[in-house]
């Protein structure tokens, strides 16, 4: 039994849903602007704790940029549904 194109769109479009890495950059995306918003916000103290250096800011920049690069994988190469094994063509058309 073939499958038709729909019926093949439709799975690699529920596959994409389940995809992890959407899920991973959506994650590394939210925190590191959590984290960007409290770097920008870091109170004196808060930066001579850590040497002078915005470490929450840093972070936060590095994990979203992470976030961003996983995005744009799922988004350059998705999951692929795999080709529907054919059948070889009969003579006898009710086979």
């Amino acid at each position: 039994m073939s499958e038709t194109d729909e019926e093949v769109h439709a799975q690699s479009a529920s596959r994409g849903l389940f995809d992890l890495r959407w899920l991973i950059a959506g994650l590394f995306l939210l925190y590191g602007v959590v984290l960007i918003v409290l770097g920008i916000f870091d109170s004196d103290s808060e930066v001579q704790k850590a040497d002078g250096i915005r470490i929450n800011l840093w972070t936060g920049i590095g994990m979203f940029v992470l976030g961003a690069l996983f995005g744009l994988w799922s988004w350059l190469r998705p999951l692929r549904a795999n080709a529907p094994k054919s059948v070889a063509a009969t003579d006898d058309p009710d086979a």
